[in-house]
């Protein structure tokens, strides 16, 4: 326990504080990750709010379960003893293997644990057919209609935006592919070496509406970890997802309440197969392009081979960087693995 003063009197803080105090510290919002893994920072930094919040709830559980079943325990540096001992418990309690995943590195960030050493808990591992959200009906479907949710359940399935940035849309986030270009062109009319981080950073994010081929789009102007996008609005329901968003005044909420039992995370994948469909080529057209050091055999170095419970299935990586760039991520495996469906 600390101890420390304030004038005459005596007072401690607890393992909350503590911990409270240790992870803020560690708040890194908005620096760039890639900067920080390059000069070794990266171990004492948390790059995003999401993040942040995800990793202090898990670790609050963490301190209720020290608090009960050790008691004489007060410091968080004392409590590191009990982390692998609170992991294994959340296991034979049932918790996924995701939740257990994310307690592991929760609790890794607050210690300094990383995965290669010797004592980092080993959680299970996590495979597709263990994922219990959005796959079948689910108990909370009961208390969700379908018909009178209609208008959300078509938004969503035709922007692919995460419930918090369905939350924070605004009437004024809706741009054409003519604003863009306008944009585009007016950053680019400014001499490269003139140019602000924050100009190039923009025409960047423009830019890459051109791997689509639609009229409207969506500013997410603070999706996960702090990025910003601008995402085509796709499918049948793209009209009406336009109306919607124009009737909104430019600074209110396009959504002022969103069922707490509608499946976004399902709609925005729905999202993501319907792009990555609509761009992908037949795998069997893609040019056998580079050769293999070792084999010397050539091989589509646009081709994605899954792996796991859906080894061997083969995907476009180009669509797949399509997809990914609509989803707001930077990896294609992400959109391989948490995305793509039905194919």
């Amino acid at each position: 326990m600390i101890l420390l003063g304030r004038g005459n009197k005596k007072y401690y803080k607890n393992m909350h504080q503590q911990a409270y105090e240790r992870l803020h510290n560690m708040q890194a919002f908005g620096e760039s990750k890639k900067e920080a893994i390059a000069d070794g920072t990266n171990a004492q930094k948390i790059f995003s709010y999401n993040t942040y919040q995800s990793y202090w709830k898990h670790i609050k559980y963490f301190i209720a379960y020290v608090k009960e079943k050790h008691p004489e325990c007060t410091t968080i540096k004392k409590a590191r003893k009990y982390v692998n001992e609170w992991l294994q418990v959340r296991c034979e309690q049932g918790l996924s293997a995701w939740t257990v995943q994310l307690e592991a590195k929760a609790l890794g960030k607050l210690y300094g644990i990383t995965p290669d050493d010797e004592n980092y808990f080993n959680p299970p591992k996590r495979n597709r057919e263990d994922i219990k959200r959005s796959r079948g009906d689910r108990v909370r479907d009961k208390h969700f209609s379908v018909t009178n949710n209609d208008e959300l359940i078509k938004f969503c399935k035709g922007t692919g935006l995460r419930r918090s940035e369905l939350g924070m849309l605004k009437g004024g986030d809706l741009v054409t592919k003519e604003e863009i270009e306008r944009e585009i062109a007016a950053i680019e009319s400014v001499p490269v070496q003139e140019r602000t981080p924050a100009e190039e950073k923009r025409l960047g994010v423009l830019q890459d509406t051109r791997l689509f081929d639609c009229r409207y789009y969506i500013h997410v102007r603070n999706g996960k970890g702090g990025r910003e996008r601008v995402s085509p609005i796709v499918g049948k329901n793209a009209a009406q997802i336009v109306e919607r968003i124009r009737s909104t005044p430019s600074d209110e909420k396009v959504w002022q309440h969103i069922h707490q039992s509608a499946d976004i995370h399902g709609y925005r994948a729905e999202y993501a197969t319907d792009i990555y469909r609509a761009h992908a080529r037949p795998i069997e057209e893609i040019p056998y392009d580079r050769v293999n050091k070792g084999t010397g055999r050539k091989f589509q170095s646009d081709v994605y081979t899954c792996r796991k419970d859906e080894s061997g299935k083969k995907l476009d990586k180009k669509a797949m960087l399509i997809c990914s760039k609509a989803l707001g991520h930077n990896r294609i495996e992400v959109v391989a693995n948490n995305y793509i469906r039905g194919l």
